[in-house]
């Protein structure tokens, strides 16, 4: 079980600052691009950024996460149309719709009797089904949460400051999030040694 753990995790040549940078590239392009120009200049570079990204991630790890994959076609179809129509109403409506989809996925996933976030992360760790099932209702209900807080401020305040909250308030925020959840993947996590039958 190990040797095969091993094997999954060392094929990836991202460790945790490489796949923060890959995460938050695209973003920090998006507000430069936006502070130096508008709104829109900044949609496109953070569409060319965000396609790059993923390109970056397949060659280091020969794999791309679904979740990140989710959010490009997103990017990509609500960017396209925020220069097609000349209104940003719609990449600022693409963090709520990327989250409500998230979270739907989730919480329903469970109530069918699925753990969606084991099939995500399940190569990367190994938890009880309670484990999976607790931490998959915590982030569908934290997605939730994410696209209200979403349309609460793009709602009430001007783009700029928008997006300096999608890009330093929105990820960090995520971080901090998974961070609080250490406790229980720990308290749930099943080790190696678990997984062998005893002499």
């Amino acid at each position: 079980m190990s040797e095969e753990k091993n094997l999954d995790t060392a094929g990836g040549g991202l460790g945790p600052l490489g796949k923060f940078a890959i995460e938050a590239g695209p973003l920090i392009v998006f507000f430069a691009g936006n502070a130096l120009f508008d709104i829109y200049v900044g949609t496109s570079a953070f569409m060319v950024a965000t396609v790059i990204s993923l390109v970056a991630a397949y060659v280091l790890e020969r794999r791309i996460a679904m979740m990140p994959l989710v959010s490009a076609v997103f990017v990509l179809i609500f960017g396209g149309l925020t220069i097609w129509f000349n209104d940003d109403t719609f990449i600022k409506l693409k963090p709520t719709l990327v989250s409500i989809l998230f979270g739907v996925v989730l919480l329903v996933g469970v109530a069918r009797g699925a753990a969606p976030l084991k099939m995500l992360l399940g190569h990367v760790m190994e938890m009880t089904p309670e484990g999976w099932r607790t931490m998959t209702i915590r982030w569908g209900l934290f997605f939730f949460f994410l696209a209200g807080l979403n349309e609460a401020v793009w709602r009430n305040v001007s783009t700029d400051t928008w997006v300096s909250f999608k890009v330093f308030g929105l990820l960090p925020l995520t971080m901090v999030f998974a961070i609080t959840q250490t406790l229980l993947m720990q308290k749930h996590m099943i080790s190696d040694e678990d997984d062998e039958p005893s002499d």
